[in-house]
């Protein structure tokens, strides 16, 4: 009989393991219960907690093998290592402000901090004033940001989705693989921030209360000119689709005065950087100078750009430049015509009309007007939303592999772009 109960314990079939099967239960009903009645806020900064320390990790990794560079010693700590490539720009700017005379490189506009916009050097400058160390400093900012913006993007997320996906797709955002940007001396998770603010405020259809949050992200990052393209297609849609979708006058003007307004938050920076150096093309020349080194000194073209990235690309590539002449524009297109695709994949299409119409209007925005190089992995952060499409995924599998490939992810990155390697022509 003894040997009996013991079999059948052994097997979780008798007697004896009863008590430990519902002992089991008991402890996932009972986790089950506390996950449900866990607030939405409480998941999301867990999450983020959580991605940190995983990020963290990464980055002391690169650290403790990071040999000399223009910014630090070897092997500096977490801090220094976080303050590198751009942070450096934003402390100048945050201690000395902005030069009156630009830095010529014979006939040509160098590198200078008018490149970089006001708003995260202005609050790194109030924390420097009250004791903190500009490298401390510029990572709690960043930090700071960031959990406000995981904490809005669940927000725009759960809008369009049900709960559990939308907090599927702050870990995507938490996870990806430019996300170390979001704990970094960078304005990102300043503008992010921002952008889901006022995407937020889209959604509801809350036009003039836009405003001030596109005009706090547009002198974050360059950001008012995709604003206005964006209400220019959220306009012209639903003049469009007004029967269906009633738009009536009130509504058109507001939208109308946002993008205006928009447009000349787009626009600000560049009369600020005219007024302080007196040049009209200041700020365009600034920033035309971080180009030089892959294409030479150009003018800035809308929409040609990518075209000439297109070409130096594939010249890296050893591809032959009468080949590279012809099969630039083709890759150039196959990628426009990819991104539209995408818009109207159904798990995109179920983000709803607002995220789908700042995507494009972004996706227009960088098409004309950056060069695509390393930094465009970065750049592409604004483009978030998508991530609740590949947040719609089912399995288990697919959800574990899409993290897995967020770390690899930003392993790849920190290796390609913000370890510094020797001479490095691929900034963050």
């Amino acid at each position: 009989m003894v040997d009996r109960l013991v079999t059948d314990a052994d097997r979780g079939q008798g007697p004896a393991s009863a008590p430990m099967v519902a002992n089991r239960r008991k402890r996932l009903l009972w986790w089950t219960v506390r996950y449900r009645l866990t607030p939405w806020w409480a998941k999301v900064v867990l999450v983020f907690i959580a991605s940190r320390v995983v990020t963290t990790l990464i980055m002391l990794g690169f650290a403790n093998i990071q040999a000399a560079n223009p910014w630090t010693g070897p092997k500096p700590d977490l801090f220094a290592f976080s303050s590198i490539w751009d942070s450096y720009w934003y402390y100048i700017v945050a201690v000395s402000g902005y030069p009156a005379h630009l830095p010529m490189i014979g006939p040509h506009v160098g590198q200078s901090a008018w490149a970089f916009l006001p708003g995260f050097p202005l609050v790194l400058r109030g924390f420097i004033s009250i004791g903190f160390p500009a490298d401390i400093a510029g990572v709690y900012i960043s930090l700071l940001f960031s959990i406000g913006a995981a904490l809005l993007f669940y927000r725009l997320m759960a809008r369009v989705l049900p709960a559990g996906t939308a907090l599927f797709a702050v870990v995507l955002f938490c996870v990806g693989p430019t996300s170390p940007i979001l704990q970094v001396g960078y304005a990102e998770s300043m503008q992010l921030f921002f952008l889901f603010w006022a995407l937020l405020l889209f959604q509801s259809r809350r036009y003039y209360l836009m405003i001030p949050v596109i005009a706090a992200a547009a002198l974050t990052r360059p950001s008012g000119l995709a604003f206005a393209v964006m209400l220019l297609i959220h306009l012209l849609y639903r003049i469009v689709a007004r029967r269906r979708d009633p738009f009536p006058w009130s509504q058109r003007i507001a939208v109308v005065v946002t993008g205006l307004v928009s447009a000349f938050l787009g626009v600000l920076w560049s009369i600020v950087a005219w007024i302080g150096t007196g040049s009209p093309t200041a700020y365009t020349d600034t920033e035309l100078a971080w180009r030089a080194d892959y294409i030479g000194y150009q003018q800035l073209v809308p929409f040609q750009p990518w075209f000439l990235g297109a070409k130096w690309w594939l010249g890296w590539l050893a591809v032959p430049s009468e080949v590279a002449a012809v099969l630039g524009p083709v890759v150039v297109v196959a990628l426009v015509g990819l991104f539209v695709g995408i818009l109207f994949l159904p798990s995109i299409r179920r983000l709803g009309l607002e995220l789908r119409v700042w995507m494009a209007g972004y996706g227009v925005y960088l098409l004309a007007v950056f060069f695509p190089q390393s930094s465009t992995f970065r750049l592409l952060m604004p483009l978030a939303p998508a991530l609740g499409g590949l947040a719609q995924v089912r399995p288990l599998g697919g959800k574990l592999a899409l993290v897995a490939a967020g770390i690899v992810g930003q392993i790849a990155w920190m290796w390609i772009a913000w370890w510094v390697n020797g001479s490095d022509w691929s900034p963050p």
